[in-house]
């Protein structure tokens, strides 16, 4: 199954993007974007370039293991590494309250930002989730502060209803990046906006 899925889409084009799996030669962008302090504002800390090394680690066995994990965004024409936007399977220490389910998530370097990047690959790996894998429903998890990407999140058509934002697990619940807001959209709402 993982392996017809890779092959199935190993490498796709949008209008402005390559996306794609994750490469062992991608190391030097998951070092710039992971240590760069705007692209890492709600996360803990900045990786280090050998916490970058394991962060791609992660992902290329994420991939292998059920043939995606949020992959690559690159530039169609000058093929730089932008950043990762797609689907994963949720693998943290603690399940989260909407597992078992499939993610969306993205994330780009600082250039990439305000150009409607995020929405045009998301849009194309929504479709890929509803229409090649099936799914029922695809969610969405963030930092309740981070409104870019709750604004993309509400550009995609996916829904959020506050009294399911929960804690992130192991993240004390004084860190203001302890709180965590989970968006949603379904197979029809997803169709139904795509031939409306």
């Amino acid at each position: 199954m993982t392996q017809m899925l890779i092959e199935r889409c190993p490498r796709v084009e949008t209008e402005r993007l390559v996306l794609r799996k994750w490469e062992e030669w991608d190391l030097d962008g998951v070092i710039r974007m992971n240590g760069d302090p705007k692209v890492m504002e709600f996360f803990p800390s900045l990786h280090s370039p050998e916490e970058a090394r394991r962060y791609l680690q992660i992902s290329i066995q994420q991939q292998e293991k059920h043939g995606f994990c949020f992959p690559v965004v690159e530039d169609k024409e000058t093929g730089a590494f932008l950043g990762f936007c797609g689907l994963n399977v949720p693998g943290y220490s603690d399940p989260l309250p909407c597992e078992p389910c499939v993610e969306i998530g993205w994330r780009l370097i600082p250039e990439a930002w305000g150009k409607g990047i995020a929405v045009e690959a998301a849009r194309f790996w929504l479709g890929f989730g509803f229409e090649t894998l099936q799914l029922d429903e695809i969610v969405a998890i963030v930092v309740v502060q981070n409104h870019k990407s709750r604004r993309v999140m509400e550009k995609l058509g996916m829904t959020h209803d506050p009294a399911e934002d929960f804690d992130f697990p192991n993240v004390p619940v004084d860190d203001p990046l302890c709180r965590h807001a989970l968006y949603r959209i379904s197979a029809e709402q997803f169709l139904t906006q795509a031939n409306g």
